[in-house]
């Protein structure tokens, strides 16, 4: 696939913000511009942890830290297809002992009852995605990718991981409440502007896929989608991220 390398100019919270980008240099479907999309998001949050900083509040996660590794993790359509191709290009046996974890967490959600909320979130008369969250948490279901309290694939991980960082005691992390967690203001989210995106007029909520349910999501949901130019891509991201009309 060709690349080519530039920078974008955004305006986040009045201060100027350079995202250097390699992005492809043809039509591709949404999985192939998720690195793209992983280097605006590293960009904006480091943005965000320096202003937090000067703030006086430093990120208190590090690594070893796992806790959010059992939070119940949204990834966009784009990165569950992309996630299963990450897991199929993996040799032997990461490949097969990957596919076994998800399956092994789709077993446990099955046993306390939140598979089928989770395959189908936001149904009427279903319990509410912040009840699920929890009860997922409370079960201690953690991410497939979690190797020895590390992300396996932290340099792939999802926009949601990336951009979900606090300023709260690490320890509070464990019993996590609205009072014990402060969040990192994020004023510009890549994994935002991708869900908005994707929401059609007629759905109440904009669409997204449990990580742990990411494999089983993408074998059921081939992509259809017809390949765009990597620009036509971006321009959708940085317009919903800036609120103005880019030129390309």
């Amino acid at each position: 696939m060709k690349v080519v390398s530039g920078t974008i100019n955004l305006r986040v919270r009045g201060e100027a913000v350079e995202i250097p980008l390699t992005r492809p240099n043809e039509p591709v479907r949404p999985p192939a511009m998720i690195p793209a999309f992983q280097e605006m998001s590293n960009v904006l949050v480091g943005h965000a942890i320096r202003q937090s900083e000067g703030e006086g509040n430093a990120v208190s996660c590090k690594a070893g830290c796992w806790a959010c590794c059992r939070h119940l993790i949204p990834v966009t359509e784009g990165e569950a297809r992309y996630l299963a191709e990450l897991v199929a290009a993996m040799p032997e046996p990461r490949r097969s002992e990957l596919r076994q974890r998800f399956r092994d967490a789709v077993e446990i959600l099955r046993e306390k009852e939140l598979l089928d909320p989770l395959r189908h979130p936001g149904q009427s008369g279903g319990r509410s995605l912040h009840d699920l969250g929890m009860a997922y948490f409370e079960h201690g279901i953690h991410c497939p990718f979690l190797q020895d309290f590390r992300c396996s694939i932290h340099s792939q991980r999802p926009l949601a991981c990336r951009e979900h960082l606090v300023t709260s005691a690490p320890q509070n992390c464990d019993h996590p409440t609205a009072d014990s967690i402060r969040k990192l203001p994020m004023p510009a989210s890549v994994f935002g502007a991708l869900i908005t995106i994707a929401k059609k007029p007629d759905q109440k909520a904009a669409p997204f896929v449990p990580l742990v349910l990411a494999l089983e999501w993408a074998d059921q949901n081939p992509d259809s989608a017809k390949p765009r130019a990597g620009p036509e891509h971006l321009k959708q991201v940085v317009e919903n991220l800036s609120g103005k009309p880019l030129e390309i």
